[in-house]
This record gives C-alpha cells, sequence and structure tokens, in this order.
C-alpha cells in the first residue's frame, strides 16, 4: 500500500528578521490575502528559481568567453584576390 503521509506536510521554521522588512512584508497585498508563510515561500522559490538562470547564464558565459578553437593550425594563409585560371 503506497503512502501519501508527508509528500504535502510543511515543516515550520523559525528565523529573525528585521522588523522594518516584517512590517513591509505584512503590509504587502498578498501577504494580506494568503498570509505571511505563503508569501515567504513564494519570495523563496522566485529567489531560488532566479539564482538558477543566473548560474547557467553564468555557466554559458563562460563557455563563450573561451576560444572557441584552439589555434594549433597557425594563421590562416593570405587570399589570392581571385580565383584560379584552369
Amino acid at each position: 500500500m503506497l503512502s501519501t503521509y508527508g509528500i504535502h506536510m510543511k515543516t515550520a521554521v523559525q528565523f529573525t528578521i528585521d522588523p522594518d522588512l516584517l512590517r513591509r512584508i505584512d503590509e504587502d497585498p498578498e501577504t494580506k490575502q494568503q498570509g505571511r508563510s505563503a508569501f515567504l515561500r513564494r519570495a523563496a522559490q522566485q529567489y531560488l528559481r532566479r539564482k538558477a538562470v543566473e548560474r547557467v547564464r553564468e555557466q554559458y558565459r563562460l563557455a563563450y568567453d573561451e576560444a572557441p578553437f584552439p589555434d594549433d593550425f597557425g594563421p590562416w594563409p593570405p587570399e589570392a584576390g581571385s580565383w584560379p585560371e584552369e
């Protein structure tokens, strides 16, 4: 038998917060509608999503900032400027 106990459970946490920041959170209309916990969960999820996107962008930046190909072959020869005659 499959148990679903614990799948949707939430864990209570305690942390300190600046009183001014708490006041600003409590004044937000979303907090008044859905509660402080829902507001803070959503804020934490958005923050972590944004950090993940920033990590991927940084990985792309690092990958494409490197030289695309090593210069093992030396410089390209100058072009002749015209097609060779047959």
